[in-house]
């Protein structure tokens, strides 16, 4: 049996595993690219740990700048919603990871087409996953501050979010992120959800591929 890591659930760890990871493989060169809270784990990574091997990087429906509500951050989203997700979480996680599915990929918009099949294999994702990681990254995707680390970077990056985001507002998010970056690039899409890599794959990956081959 493998033991829950019940330490280090926090964004720090995330861009240092990624750092070891890279070392590790030898990548030079590389695009990194990172959807909601790995959208503000690649920002993290790049700015901390690969100014020698990333050329480009992309976040999609991502967390950066900052999610949580503040006085600093007024349109963010009330820390209320994440104390939810906490609850929901350590309580009813079975049914929280079904429900979810709902407004993550647009479900409950008219005219969307509900795949059971996405359902069950995003349950069966977060099933699989460690309840304290997921407990604890909460905390990680939710209050982390990515503002200097858009400020530093300088390299390409494509930022990508859909107008109907009801898990990751856009407007908070990837409008704000590319005005901080210095190489930013934002292309928004109306009415796509937060999970639109997976409902919306062709627009997405065609952009991915113009932007890899720019």
């Amino acid at each position: 049996m493998v033991d829950q890591v019940k330490q280090h659930q926090e964004m720090e760890t995330y861009a240092a595993d990624v750092a070891e990871l890279t070392e590790f493989l030898g990548l030079k060169d590389a695009i990194h690219i990172g959807h909601s809270t790995g959208g503000g784990e690649v920002i993290r990574y790049v700015n901390k740990y690969g100014e020698d091997r990333v050329s480009k990087a992309v976040l999609i429906s991502a967390v950066p700048p900052v999610m949580v509500q503040s006085e600093a951050n007024p349109d963010g989203v009330p820390i209320s919603v994440f104390d939810n997700i906490r609850d929901q979480t350590l309580n009813n996680r079975q049914q929280f990871y079904i429900d979810l599915t709902i407004p993550f990929y647009g479900y409950n918009r008219a005219g969307a087409e509900i795949k059971e099949g996405i359902q069950r294999n995003w349950w069966r994702q977060g099933m699989m996953g460690s309840n304290v990681a997921h407990y604890e990254c909460i905390k990680a995707f939710s209050e982390t501050d990515f503002t200097e680390d858009l400020k530093a970077v300088d390299i390409p990056v494509l930022v990508l979010h859909g107008e109907d985001d009801q898990i990751v507002p856009y407007q908070n998010a990837g409008v704000k992120s590319a005005k901080l970056l210095k190489n930013g690039k934002l292309i928004t899409y109306p009415g796509f959800p937060h999970g639109m890599p997976t409902t919306e794959a062709a627009t997405i990956n065609k952009d991915l591929l113009a932007f890899i081959e720019s």
